[in-house]
């Protein structure tokens, strides 16, 4: 196992590799001029487009201009974002803590609240039960997210006023900007450093900012880790072992959860984890709706301003986030079924 998880490691460069040369390759399709916008910080250097051409090579050859953005990109140097008015690498970690709280907490609930559900419907198959589950999966799979975040933001806080948008309450928020000596941003996420810095009132704020969010994230996306744990459950209780088992007088819950929920894990992990490197981009409805100012609000409003580098780092980022969680997927594939072996 040791050197088939080495050897992913060694092929994961040559994976970035492409990423990033379909990615630059993308970007040359827009002009010299449109390109040029990226490194414009002042309205002084939007006068001087010619010049930024020259200065940074954006009229050479394709694979001289290749060379040298690999070179900054190695360094760090990932641009400028026009939307966050600051290096591309320093807002990305403004930004991504955000997107990584949400995802802390929702990403768990999506797993095992799916493979519950999941099972109890197909151990129970065609019963008030599965038709229960089977009905909420359909209404979660069939919402846009951004309209049943909309409505989850007008009931909640719009009428009963309990759960405000944001990541924070104003009054704390601005505690924080006015005294920011007595607050120390550990790791970017409110409801861990709230606690680090002695100060359970902003991690709880926090939180209470998260139900809402994390409640739309998880009702859309769990139907799908249900569905396909249901058709699994289903389709190992009618192989010939469960029903040896059944034939040796082994009970009902070692037939359904230590032998069937097992067996049917595989594909579960296999959406799970898809689902779960997608999230870490941010979920674009639920930021923008909720206005958390996460990777995918970034994104969104990265999208509608061209802003090149900010979606380059992104791409980026997610063509690494999806090559290590395959390689993931691939150990618990060997963990949880012993016949696979990983050579």
């Amino acid at each position: 196992m040791h050197t088939f998880i080495l050897r992913r490691f060694f092929f994961l460069t040559f994976v970035l590799f492409g990423v990033s040369v379909l990615l630059f390759g993308i970007l040359m399709t827009f002009s010299p001029e449109r390109r040029a916008a990226a490194y414009v910080t002042t309205p002084q250097q939007a006068k001087d487009i010619p010049r930024i051409i020259k200065q940074f090579g954006l009229d050479d050859p394709f694979y001289i201009q290749y060379v040298r953005w690999i070179k900054e990109v190695s360094r760090g140097n990932l641009g400028w974002s026009l939307v966050a008015a600051r290096p591309v690498g320093e807002a990305f970690w403004r930004y991504f803590p955000i997107t990584l709280e949400m995802n802390l907490y929702a990403a768990p609930i999506v797993i095992f609240l799916g493979i519950w559900l999941g099972s109890i419907s197909g151990i129970h198959r065609d019963s008030w039960i599965d038709h229960s589950t089977r009905i909420f999966a359909i209404i979660g799979w069939s919402l846009p997210t951004f309209l049943f975040a909309l409505v989850l933001l007008m009931v909640f806080y719009g009428y009963f006023h309990l759960f405000s948008p944001g990541v924070l309450s104003d009054e704390l928020a601005m505690s924080i900007i006015n005294h920011p000596e007595q607050y120390t941003a550990y790791t970017g996420m409110l409801t861990i450093d709230g606690l680090l810095n002695g100060r359970p009132d902003i991690a709880l704020n926090a939180l209470h900012h998260l139900v809402l969010p994390i409640t739309t994230y998880v009702i859309v996306v769990v139907a799908l880790n249900m569905r396909v744990m249901r058709s699994g459950i289903i389709e190992e209780l009618s192989k010939d072992y469960v029903l040896t088992a059944r034939a040796k007088g082994a009970d009902r819950r070692t037939i359904h959860y230590k032998h069937a929920r097992r067996n049917a894990l595989l594909p579960v992990i296999t959406v799970a984890g898809q689902l779960v490197a997608m999230s870490m981009e941010g979920s674009i409805a639920v930021e923008v709706v909720y206005n958390r100012q996460g990777i995918g609000w970034w994104l969104a409003e990265s999208a509608t301003q061209l802003d090149m580098p900010v979606l380059m780092c992104i791409c980026l980022f997610m063509g690494l986030v999806f090559v290590v969680t395959n390689l993931t997927i691939d150990i618990l594939y060997a963990t949880i079924d012993p016949r696979i072996r990983l050579n």
